[in-house]
């Protein structure tokens, strides 16, 4: 206006906002593991264990699968043809078997994890 004094002109800048406000109760669970906080590290420790756990699960398996070849070969002295062929053949199937559940079970935790994480 051209009867006010300069001091007193106000400037109206407009833009996108610098800085925006957290929403209360909204948190970003991406953020928290990139910056590593407590909650970040809870999440991927969650992450680890469910791993672990299925990994364990696995190893579990195995030695009741396995652990008793060497007693019940021991057992028969000679069966050599059959100790050939339980290691061969007999365990081949299940070992896979495992193997590909492992695999799904670990994907399957990522893929929860994933969801968990990501942006809504």
């Amino acid at each position: 206006m051209p009867g006010q004094d300069p001091a007193e002109r106000r400037v109206v800048v407009t833009g996108p906002p610098r800085r925006t406000r957290r929403a209360s109760g909204y948190y970003r669970p991406r953020t928290e593991i990139d910056e590593q906080t407590t909650l970040g590290h809870t999440y991927v420790r969650s992450l680890m264990r469910s791993q672990l756990r299925a990994g364990l699960a696995v190893f579990a398996f195995l030695v009741l699968l396995v652990g008793p070849l060497p007693l019940v070969f021991a057992a028969m002295p000679d069966a050599r043809r059959l100790e050939w062929a339980v290691l061969g053949f007999c365990l081949y199937a299940p070992l896979v078997l495992l193997a590909l559940w492992y695999v799904r079970r670990a994907e399957r935790n990522e893929r929860d994890f994933v969801r968990l994480v990501e942006d809504r």
